[in-house]
């Protein structure tokens, strides 16, 4: 079986180094138009932050680990054509200007995803750049380097961890986005505000409600970002607005979402016969709203990729969907949600919701020392299933969120959550967990 990968990215690495444990006769040829596999965006801000000093180790498998797996690892190359009714590819080899076909047996597409990048006036100018691979992480750790004034714009997880990275480096930081919260995805008011007085606190300023116009700029270098209120000076500015597939090559070829997103079943098979997808140019099947979204995590790609090398031959294991389970940290404060916000829910589906918080001490006030948590439940009021939750506290206790999304996806309701078995050591809890708490106050 002659397996090609069209990806080096986590979904891809995935993929090959299931099928070669799986299948280790399968001749398996990976081609990544880039010189280095797909890399954390958030490691950018960790060596900002100087969190991690080396960027290579964020790598999970090296171009050099795979082709050791016996992995045909093909980088600088870009496919540039499939012809899926003769099995072809056009294969452009971005040294040497050479193009070559290639065929395949089973194609595997881990295209990835790109930033988004609107069309704005000043937009060439120098020292405005994205956020999304290695390059790009080497890029902005240099040009930080003699940055005073740094304006991040977007105010999701990637550029809410910038934010920190820089403040702690001492730079002026702005931060801008057209929502008016922060995170707004990813976490309910109660959440936002608490993290929005500590960069507040700390001298970050912050731009919401805000969209970005135009950027001015001398010498060629940008100067200053101009939104619909305001004018704000900047020496380095960090594009953060979001993610697209990168699917351009099977556009029209396969089905897809409106913005691209290639269509998959429960087994990673599109619309072509033995051709599978995996990854951020694929949609999930979300759970908490029963439909299909575009939601670009690895933590999706890498469980993507593996059921691709278990599902390649015959459909033998399902992809069970996701809850887009996240966490970050800021500060002090260690912070995870899964599933739906009230406001997303509201928004977004049909469904009536509503949702309830408890704010109590992680562990017995008999213990030397104790902190508050904050945890949020989200609940169709009809079923009276749990859509989402989220968690902050200075102690970290975002393992919670992991045990909601199984609640989640087993479709739980705020009654069998509320009387749900978990174990007590006033080291660790109290007992009634916090998770039995919130549901207890729902009922």
């Amino acid at each position: 079986m002659k397996v090609v990968v069209v990806g080096c990215t986590h979904a891809g690495t995935a993929t090959v180094v299931n099928l070669k444990e799986l299948h280790p006769d399968s001749e398996i040829t990976i081609y990544e138009k880039n010189d280095n596999i797909s890399f954390l965006s958030c490691g950018i801000a960790l060596n900002v932050g100087k969190v991690i000093k080396d960027t290579n180790s964020l790598f999970y498998n090296s171009p050099e680990n795979l082709s050791k797996l016996g992995v045909i690892t093909k980088m600088k190359h870009e496919v540039l054509d499939i012809d899926f009714e003769n099995k072809v590819l056009t294969v452009k080899n971005l040294v040497t200007e050479e193009t070559f076909e290639d065929n395949y047996d089973k194609l595997v597409l881990t295209l990835g995803s790109w930033p988004i990048v609107p069309k704005f006036e000043g937009g060439e100018l120098e020292n405005i750049e994205l956020c999304k691979n290695h390059d790009h992480a080497l890029t902005i750790i240099e040009k930080s380097q003699n940055a005073t004034n740094v304006v991040i714009i977007g105010a999701g997880y990637i550029g809410v961890e910038l934010v920190e990275a820089f403040e702690v480096q001492g730079k002026k930081v702005t931060l801008i986005d057209a929502e008016q919260r922060i995170l707004a995805k990813y976490l309910d008011k109660e959440f936002t505000d608490i993290t929005e007085n500590e960069f507040s606190s700390r001298g970050v300023k912050l731009v919401l409600g805000e969209k970005v116009n135009k950027f001015l700029g001398e010498d060629g270098k940008v100067t200053q970002v101009v939104t619909e209120k305001g004018t704000y000076d900047a020496d380095l500015v960090i594009l953060c607005i979001g993610f697209a597939p990168s699917t351009k090559l099977v556009q029209g070829k396969l089905d897809t979402l409106p913005n691209g997103a290639i269509i998959i079943d429960e087994y990673m098979r599109t619309s072509q016969e033995d051709v599978f997808a995996a990854g951020d140019c694929c949609v999930v099947k979300f759970n908490p709203s029963g439909d299909f979204r575009y939601i670009p995590l690895a933590t999706n790609a890498v469980r993507m990729g593996t059921l691709i090398a278990r599902n390649i031959n015959k459909p033998t294991i399902k992809y069970m969907g996701t809850q887009g389970t996240s966490g970050i940290k800021i500060y002090d404060y260690n912070i995870a949600s899964t599933g739906l916000t009230e406001d997303v829910a509201k928004t977004t589906t049909s469904m009536n919701v509503a949702s309830v918080s408890v704010t109590d001490n992680y562990r017995p006030e008999f213990m030397p020392t104790f902190e508050p948590a904050t945890i949020t439940l989200v609940y169709d009021t009809d079923t009276r299933r749990i859509l989402g939750g989220q968690i902050i506290s200075k102690i970290d206790l975002t393992q919670y969120m992991n045990t909601l999304s199984v609640v989640i996806q087993n479709q739980m309701t705020i009654e069998e959550l509320a009387m749900t078995d978990f174990f007590f050591q006033p080291h660790f809890n109290k007992p009634w967990s916090l998770l039995n708490t919130v549901a207890l106050k729902a009922l």
